[in-house]
């Protein structure tokens, strides 16, 4: 009899799991929009690249650096709100953070997180780096990173210690990514 009604309790849930299962089988796959720009520093060279793949849950930032292009260590990267890299001594035209819905930043903050925070890159000892990271905003629509001015990606010369505001004591802006 246990047997029985654990069978029947199972059903109860499988059902509606198949059923939506079919719902999603039958809806067109999504496809995934991508993206690349040039990464560069504050001589206004290019030091490596982002490819953003962009899918139905979840978009994907890969970034990387070539050798020389950052110091060795940890660095804060954030998406900014303004697609605007031509000012390269300090990439201050990008803005603050994209934060449409103004929360404090910090990915370990519970006010947070702001909608530019990202797990900080590491740099190897000679300067390069690749990092694969996932952001909840989207590519393209209302609110996206594609927006009407576009946006940017900053490296910080420093980590970001994703509490402290406003951008975690990640310092000065030494890299910047056009996204537009």
């Amino acid at each position: 009899m246990r047997c029985m009604k654990a069978a029947l309790v199972l059903l109860g849930i499988a059902t509606p799991a198949l059923a939506l299962a079919q719902e999603k089988k039958d809806e067109a796959p999504v496809a995934v929009q991508t993206y690349e720009s040039p990464i560069t520093n504050n001589k206004g060279e290019p030091i490596g690249q982002i490819q953003i793949r962009d899918g139905a849950n979840a978009l994907v930032l890969r970034v990387t650096i070539k050798a020389g292009g950052l110091t060795p260590g940890w660095h804060g990267l954030h998406f900014h709100a303004v697609g605007d890299c031509s000012d390269t001594e300090k990439f201050e035209k990008s803005k603050a953070h994209v934060n449409h819905d103004k929360r404090a930043h910090g990915l370990l903050n519970g006010d947070g997180p702001d909608e530019g925070d990202l797990p900080n890159l590491f740099a190897n000892a000679d300067g390069s780096a690749n990092g694969e990271m996932t952001s909840e905003m989207a590519l393209t629509g209302e609110e996206s990173l594609k927006d009407g001015d576009g946006s940017a990606l900053i490296i910080h010369a420093n980590e970001d210690d994703h509490t402290q505001q406003p951008i975690g004591g990640a310092g000065a802006r030494v890299a910047c990514a056009v996204i537009k």
